[in-house]
């Protein structure tokens, strides 16, 4: 005979809902009225209450027990803070002791929340998007009265020390980063000016038709010895330079000038330079395909990439120094590698390769008949 849920107790098919939990809830309620946003924020201050507490039964057992393998004793509380939103927060933690006395054991949630390395990525994000370290502030996100009045971590100063920490991060990751895993047939080098200090910069292709953010040198002009440095310093990050690959620079500018110059001086001589630039580009040469030689003919890859870093860096007012156009121009560089996609005529990347590897063979091959004979 079947049973009728009519008659099964009442406390059998709803569990009761706990003591502390219509509390927390309680308290959530009061932010209903500033947004869903608000509300949120309430419900997971809680949540991180809650795991934090569930860090310390699981070292100290559970409160007013005891438990003999246990590894650590309750030891009060403190105030502490967590990160939220690009804020600081203020909080209170809990505390443990280890059970042999040996000292204060670390709550794995807490230090998971009050990490700051994401305030520092906020901070930087916002600031390459235009926004000043005085209206930090304001393009942060609500969470509710109770939380802003309380918040720190928001003041000019402290949001610009976050900034220049993290942009001396981004420069020195950089600058450090192992290049032997990259396979590159085609590398760009160009110059992008903050006020005084001009920042070389290059930017690499794979045979993928990925993009690659390389390096950057600062100096207060585009000269052959910035060039060679840049260029030194890859080779010892790793960079393979035993394969050939395609070197392109703006260096069209200069030949035009040379032509406009020779226009007055000899004209025929600017003549002929302009009819024979065509014959000597090395993409015709080298018979890359269309698609792919419209792409490495010019500068425009890396030449994105530094309108980008210009973009980011058009909020400041004054350059103090070269190392902060670097640091500028590091943190532009990255933020504008997020945006990369593959180059137009990737497919055709192997191709190039083939030919350069030709190009490369047959002098060497020519020179070896000449030693024979």
């Amino acid at each position: 005979m079947k049973k009728s849920s009519q008659n099964l107790p009442v406390d059998a098919t709803t569990p009761a809902i706990p003591e502390h939990v219509s509390v927390a809830m309680a308290e959530i309620a009061e932010n209903m009225s500033e947004g869903l946003l608000a509300l949120a924020v309430g419900a997971g201050l809680q949540v991180m209450q809650t795991l934090m507490e569930s860090d310390v039964t699981a070292s100290a057992g559970p409160r007013g027990k005891h438990d003999a393998t246990r590894t650590a004793v309750r030891h009060g509380r403190e105030r502490g803070s967590v990160t939220l939103g690009g804020r600081r927060v203020p909080v209170t933690r809990p505390r443990v002791r280890a059970a042999d006395g040996s000292g204060e054991l670390v709550i794995p949630s807490y230090e998971l929340f009050t990490s700051t390395e994401i305030l520092g990525r906020m901070a930087m994000e916002k600031m390459l998007a235009g926004l000043s370290t005085r209206r930090y502030p304001v393009g942060l996100e609500p969470v509710g009265q109770q939380i802003t009045q309380t918040s720190s971590a928001t003041s000019k100063s402290a949001v610009s020390r976050r900034f220049v920490a993290m942009t001396e991060t981004a420069l020195s990751e950089l600058l450090a980063a192992d290049l032997s895993g990259l396979d590159l047939v085609a590398l760009m080098i160009d110059g992008v000016h903050f006020a005084q200090s001009c920042c070389i910069v290059a930017l690499g292709i794979g045979i993928d038709g990925v993009k690659h953010p390389l390096a950057l040198v600062e100096g207060s002009t585009e000269n052959a010895t910035l060039v060679t440095g840049l260029l030194v310093d890859l080779r010892e990050r790793g960079l393979d330079v035993t394969r050939p690959m395609l070197v392109g620079i703006d260096g069209s500018k200069a030949l035009l000038a040379l032509a406009a110059e020779l226009d007055r001086t000899h004209p025929g001589a600017a003549a002929s330079l302009r009819e024979g630039l065509s014959e000597t580009l090395t993409m015709l040469r080298l018979g890359v395909p269309p698609t792919l030689a419209r792409t490495l003919r010019s500068t425009n890859a890396i030449e994105s990439m530094i309108s980008i870093c210009r973009e980011h860096a058009t909020n400041v007012k004054r350059w103090r120094n070269g190392q902060m156009a670097l640091r500028w121009c590091a943190a532009g560089m990255i933020q504008a590698s997020k945006q990369f996609r593959r180059v137009n005529g990737h497919l055709h990347l192997p191709a190039l390769r083939a030919a350069l590897d030709r190009e490369i063979a047959e002098p060497v091959a020519h020179n070896d008949q000449v030693n024979a004979a």
